[in-house]
């Protein structure tokens, strides 16, 4: 039998909200997201894939924009070859559902029940099994299936779900599971960072994650997967289809001017990107936010600066001094002497930087905390 070639993919998560972005760079990034879409089916066309397998999560919700679906049904039936898709917990399956009230083309095939079911492709000579998640939440869709096996055809399932994870309320998957499963490989999804390439006995197995980020616990590079069988043999080709990505920066600003830091540790091509850069080190003054917004912010899609440096131990040898400046620094200073715990030791350093930055009236210090 010839090669089997695959595009994997799962977790786009299309009309994410994107709360921590103003409402304009909102919009822009759902329709961002749709053109992943246009992307994934460019990539398959030329990598003339067999089948295309969406381990669920496709959407983020049911509450779907009427652009977001008929950009899924245009790119899809673009595609040409089989398209399966399991529903996840952000877009579990029901008479609400986009999947139900949307006309999808001949070539996409939507599980939706609970209960695993098959699609058979003679022409390929493939079984392809999958299930539907019905509500939020989900007990083990896995438990007790079996495919037949030595019968010339390749077992694909495609499933959201979690494995290793024996409490979980979204599809609870074990290792021994998928070696008794008969499957040859299960693309899954849910997980957002991805997995590799895993076996469990004869079953390969995998999760692509989120192919691009929507915050930054997903930052850096993000892939599908394009995944070629052949003879019992499985490989894995990653392959980046995002338009943005999210990055955290981390500059020690010790002894040194905090513009300069950031240009020389910022990489090339930032632009497209979403990035929060923070500030550590030791510093005499705590570091003016607002102008380094003002001065960066031209070089990112949208940057947040966190300010996570300490001032110098020796700025408290103006304590006592005969100024304004020593009688407030001597009264936190007593106070930092006492504190019970380095919790608040912080607290009382962020009151000085306020205080020292009225007293020297500069811009008050802001904090830019998570989204």
């Amino acid at each position: 039998m010839s090669a089997l070639k695959i595009l994997h993919a799962a977790d786009l998560h299309l009309d994410s909200p994107f709360e921590a972005l103003g409402a304009s760079k909102a919009a822009l990034r759902r329709g961002e997201q749709r053109e992943l879409l246009g992307r994934i089916a460019d990539l398959a066309i030329e990598e003339k894939v067999d089948l295309v397998l969406f381990a669920g999560d496709l959407l983020d919700s049911d509450n779907t924009f009427y652009e977001t679906g008929e950009e899924l049904v245009r790119s899809l039936r673009r595609i040409g070859a089989p398209v399966f898709i399991a529903p996840g917990n952000h877009d579990y399956y029901s008479e609400r559902s986009p999947y139900a009230r949307l006309k999808l083309p001949e070539n996409i095939h939507v599980f939706t029940s609970r209960e695993i079911s098959c699609f058979t492709l003679k022409e390929l000579g493939v079984r392809v099994y999958g299930a539907a998640f019905t509500d939020r939440r989900s007990e083990g869709l896995l438990q007790g299936f079996h495919a037949p096996r030595g019968d010339g055809f390749v077992n694909l399932l495609c499933l959201h779900g979690e494995v290793g994870v024996r409490d979980s309320a979204y599809n609870p998957i074990s290792e021994e599971e998928l070696a008794l499963s008969g499957i040859d490989y299960a693309a899954l999804g849910h997980v957002h960072r991805e997995s590799e390439l895993r076996r469990a006995g004869s079953t390969a197995y995998a999760w692509p994650g989120c192919p691009e980020g929507r915050g930054f616990d997903e930052t850096g590079e993000k892939h599908v997967y394009l995944v070629r069988l052949e003879g019992g043999r499985c490989e894995i080709d990653k392959r980046c289809v995002a338009s943005r990505r999210y990055e955290i920066l981390e500059t020690d600003v010790s002894g040194v001017e905090p513009l300069l830091a950031i240009h020389t540790q910022l990489p090339d091509e930032t632009v497209r990107d979403i990035y929060r850069i923070v500030l550590r080190g030791e510093v005499d003054a705590p570091p003016d936010l607002r102008r380094l917004q003002e001065n960066l912010s031209e070089f990112f899609f949208e940057l947040q600066l966190r300010d996570e440096t300490h001032l110098r131990r020796d700025i408290w040898d103006k304590a006592g001094e005969d100024s304004l400046r020593g009688l407030f620094l001597l009264k936190l200073r007593a106070r930092y002497d006492a504190a019970a715990s380095e919790r608040e030791r912080a607290h009382i350093e962020q009151a000085a930087r306020w205080g020292l930055a009225a007293i020297d009236n500069r811009e008050e210090v802001l904090r830019h905390d998570d989204p």
